[in-house]
């Protein structure tokens, strides 16, 4: 069997495409140049600019990007490079109309890149696939949902029925989303929490009860060190920067844990600062860098532990305070004992073996945290797409917990959500393991029955898909074919669906991955104006730190024949469920009639209007931050898994004997010209790529080593025991600062390396910064598509001849 990336490689090298380093630091003049670009590419640079007043303000729209919170006094130009972005490209001028799809077969659109399809415009109308002419025809919103319910009807088992989240679904529009699929009959919610913090729910409702963050944006004011573990705040979460821009202006200790040296933990150049501004300066942000094989941050961690007990010894014996909070342990923890004596049975060789840093620092590292009165720990997917990122987070709490720096002021666990409300989505009842007293409190305000098996997330809805156990596909939001992992498979397994449907508002390619019929639904953008029958309408959202709020668009709609998501869900439900006693219809109405619903299912949302309609909205209150576990034990745990157990690969071992070639571990990332699957432009500016996405971050000695050269092309192969053979072509070599035998390239390109049997065992999040991989010689691409090629004039050329 074989999985082999062949697709057209019509994203590759314009003929500017370079490799050129870039001097300045993040943010800076190099971000406003870019968002005056990305402004001026949309044709909306007045509208774009005035709609960019109205982000992340009281009385505006949430930022469709990150979930970063705001702050209580905003400033007037509360936003960032790429949510800037974000908000061109939906407040475009460009349109994607049934003209376009008229003169554009599913065929030739297939062909075309990622970025050209997302550069195509604003999606105006309901669209229906016809097979016979391979495009999309208009169809009417009635027939749309008709023929929904036709499928959804027709199935035999309700489970054979699979129904996606993006983050960017407002909580509203979640709500009844979650409310619709279990009065149908099935938890079947894959979503793309499945895709990136799965492990930090699963691993931190192990450990403290919850599986949110503790922290608040107060915290950083007066943390004495913050720990930033496997993230790039300068690209994913740039509004970040700001605080930790004064966090270090305070002497707080910023400490980057993160294989590749990143810009934007580096240094930063505040937009907003003018004197920054005015004299090209900049503000460092972290103090010191650490940089583990990708991979080795639980062994890092572990050895950061055993540095933590030695010394503890030490002190002991001299009759000195314990390093541990022995206090805070024996009140709230269990577990302690049994860490230690793991720690106590695990020779340091084998912890240095793993980590990638020299044993000198990574003590210097566990010194550092020693030191720190309060300690925040930041995290992303460096620390959770991996096959152990459970137990990364685990050993996260375990660190926290050991110094008591939970429930403190200035301390605690902040995992960095990646999608605007993807937290939010998650609260209201998306999840495909729901907890029986989230279903106990649907039946009882609705009257429903709602179904008690566990359902489908994304790795098992794929697999179901392939195998014909899932017939019909509904997408709110988000772009499954590409996002996922082992590409071929998955889209292959929608092609088998008998119907998929896309509520989106720009295309993308998984709207060109169709089933037996396909529909295409649009809907309004955060950035444009809800007005249902008793008037303007505004959804809320809950950020990283558990901050709810509203969100309010400002732009009239870019089409009259676009509903809004709620509105899309309750006429869903309405013609599927015709003999439901649940008002669909009438909750649309007006928005605070879910609000006072949601209130009524989940405690911590009482006086929900009351409150959400305050300035800022309302904080919810994490129970661990009052020494309140909802762990089964009723305590915080110390969980701890043997390295040995982590680290036996039996991938990368299979490899050495099958191949007797040198493997690499691939971690996936993004370029700084992109939102997670969406794709702004073909630069990454701060790492110094210019006009092409297909290159690999290599170790200069592991060039050499290996008999390549830079720039060279290469193909890369990834290695797994079930013998399918997966490989993508023509990737372009760039030396890079990242540690030996590790390797870093863009997703989705190499998203069809990962297979989809390469996932956590309890999250079961695909383990894309851990993907084992063997290289060959390659040869360029063939051609290139000068149609999706942005402007050479890009901010990096113009910031260099001006600095």
């Amino acid at each position: 069997m074989e999985n082999v990336e062949d697709q057209k490689h019509n994203d590759d090298q314009p003929s500017y495409a370079r490799i050129e380093p870039y001097t300045h630091p993040a943010g800076g003049w190099g971000a406003l140049l870019s968002v005056a670009r990305n402004l001026k590419r949309q044709e909306v640079f007045k509208k774009g600019a005035i709609t960019l007043l109205n982000i992340n303000q009281p009385t505006g729209f949430d930022c469709p990007g990150c979930a970063w919170p705001e702050k209580k006094d905003a400033h007037a130009f509360n936003f960032c490079e790429n949510g800037a972005k974000a908000v061109a490209f939906e407040a475009t001028s460009k349109r994607v109309t049934p003209e376009f799809f008229a003169t554009h077969t599913v065929s030739w659109l297939s062909e075309q890149s990622d970025f050209f399809l997302e550069d195509s415009g604003r999606l105006t109308d309901p669209m229906r696939y016809d097979p016979v002419s391979d495009k999309y025809t208009p169809i009417s919103w009635d027939d749309a949902f008709k023929l929904i319910a036709k499928h959804l009807q027709a199935l035999d088992d309700p489970n054979q029925a699979a129904f996606y989240t993006s983050g960017r679904t407002s909580n509203e529009a979640a709500f009844l989303y979650q409310l619709f699929v279990r009065e149908y009959g099935t938890n079947n919610f894959p979503d793309c929490s499945n895709m990136c913090h799965e492990t930090t729910s699963v691993g931190l409702l192990d450990s403290i009860g919850l599986g949110k963050g503790t922290v608040t944006l107060d915290d950083f004011d007066i943390a004495d060190a913050i720990f930033s573990f496997g993230h790039n705040p300068g690209t994913n979460h740039p509004r970040m920067l700001g605080t930790l821009r004064e966090v270090s202006r305070c002497g707080g200790n910023i400490v980057a844990i993160n294989p590749l040296k990143e810009r934007g933990l580096e240094r930063f150049q505040d937009p907003q600062a003018p004197v920054e501004m005015m004299t090209n300066g900049s503000t460092p942000i972290s103090r010191y860098y650490f940089q583990p094989k990708v991979g080795g941050d639980y062994a890092l961690m572990f050895g950061m532990l055993k540095h933590l007990r030695e010394w503890d010894i030490q002190a002991l014996a001299a009759g000195k305070k314990s390093v541990f909070d022995r206090s805070f342990i024996e009140m709230n923890t269990v577990g302690f004992d049994a860490m230690i004596e793991e720690i106590d049975r695990t020779a340091w060789p084998d912890i240095h073996a793993h980590t990638g840093l020299s044993p000198e620092h990574l003590e210097s590292l566990a010194k550092l945290y020693l030191d720190a009165k309060t300690a925040i720990f930041c995290w992303g997917m460096g620390i959770t797409q991996h096959r152990h990122g459970t137990a990364n987070v685990h050993m996260l709490a375990n660190l926290m917990l050991a110094r008591g720096h939970i429930g403190r002021p200035g301390a605690g666990l902040a995992p960095i959500r990646g999608h605007s409300n993807v937290q939010g989505d998650r609260t209201m009842g998306i999840n495909e393991l729901p907890s029986a007293k989230l279903l106990d409190n649907i039946d009882r305000v609705f009257g429903i029955k709602s179904p008690r098996h566990h359902g489908f997330g994304v790795v098992d809805t794929i697999k179901a898909m392939y195998e014909g156990n899932v017939k019909v596909f509904i997408g709110l939001g988000g772009n499954f074919a590409v996002a996922t992992p082992d590409t071929p498979y998955t889209q292959e397994g929608l092609r088998r669906c008998n119907l998929t449907v896309h509520i989106a508002t720009k295309l993308n390619r998984s709207h060109l991955v169709c089933g037996k019929e396909a529909l295409i639904l649009p809907c309004l953008g955060r950035t444009e104006i809800d007005k249902q029958l008793h008037g303007v309408q505004a959804v809320s959202v809950e950020d990283s730190m558990s901050n709810v709020h509203l969100s309010a668009g400002r732009n009239e709609p870019i089409s009259n024949d676009l509903l809004s998501e709620p509105d899309i869900v309750a006429r869903m439900a309405t013609a599927v469920l015709p003999n439901s006693d649940i008002k669909w219809k009438w909750y649309v109405e007006s928005y605070d009639r879910i609000r006072d619903s949601i209130e009524q299912v989940f405690d911590e949302f009482h006086d929900f209007n009351a409150r959400v309609y305050q300035p800022g909205g309302f904080h919810l209150e994490h129970p661990a931050n009052q020494h309140v576990w909802n762990t089964p034990v009723g305590k915080a745990q110390f969980l701890i898994t043997p390295l040995a157990e982590v680290y036996t690969d039996k991938e990368n071992k299979y490899a050495e004997q099958y191949t007797g070639a040198k493997v690499y571990t691939l971690m996936t990332t993004r370029s700084h010209d992109q939102y997670n699957t969406t794709l702004y432009g073909l630069d990454d500016r701060y790492r110094g790529v210019f006009g092409q996405r297909r290159v690999l971050f290599m170790n200069a000695e592991d060039i050499a080593a290996a008999g390549f050269v830079a720039d060279q092309w290469v193909d890369i192969e990834s290695i797994y025991s079930d013998g399918v053979k997966r490989i993508v072509h023509s990737f372009r070599i760039v030396p890079y600062n990242i540690p030996r035998g590790s390797l870093a390239a863009y997703y989705p390109e190499t998203n069809p390396l990962v297979a989809l049997s390469s996932h956590d065992k309890y999250a079961k999040i695909p383990a894309s910064k851990s993907v084992p991989v063997i290289l060959h010689a390659g040869q360029a691409p063939e051609h290139f598509n000068l149609a999706e090629a942005v402007d050479p004039e890009d901010a990096n050329q113009i910031v260099n001849r001006a600095g």
